[in-house]
């Protein structure tokens, strides 16, 4: 995975106010692949004491979109058109960093088509696959007048 080194990538990043909320940390994007971390605290936690499964959705969700976006230049964003997830085992503890990482699988001029993953350590948490939209700007929920 080609680690980033490009400040406009990150910064774009940082422009999603419900990632930065969350607490998600920005690590790499590039040739198709992406990869972001999550320190989990209290507050990610469902009243079983195990990571909310739309904690691990919305980590996958942004994880799959920048992959998608890393390979279409002119994308502002990656909406998303459809999302499986498959939970396999509690996503980790208060205290604990998952990653999540994204592969682009195949694209086109307008859709792009993604796998995903969440790893706690060395256990799979959970895998998604999804398709997602290019945009070519960022204030696509303005609607004309």
């Amino acid at each position: 995975m080609m680690v980033n080194d490009d400040a406009a990538d990150a910064e774009f990043f940082g422009t999603i106010p419900f990632m930065v909320d969350l607490g998600v940390e920005f690590v790499s994007m590039g040739g198709g692949e992406a990869e972001l971390a999550l320190t989990l605290s209290a507050r990610h936690m469902n009243s079983l004491r195990m990571v909310h499964g739309g904690v691990t959705m919305a980590l996958l969700d942004a994880v799959m979109s920048i992959a998608g976006r890393s390979l279409n230049p002119e994308a502002r964003a990656g909406v998303t058109i459809e999302m499986k997830t498959s939970f396999m085992r509690p996503g980790g503890a208060v205290g604990a960093r998952v990653v999540a990482r994204g592969k682009a699988l195949h694209h086109s001029l307008t859709l792009c088509f993604c796998e995903g993953e969440i790893w706690d350590g060395g256990k799979l948490v959970a895998k998604s696959s999804g398709t997602f939209k290019y945009m070519r700007r960022v204030d696509t929920a303005r609607a004309p007048k």
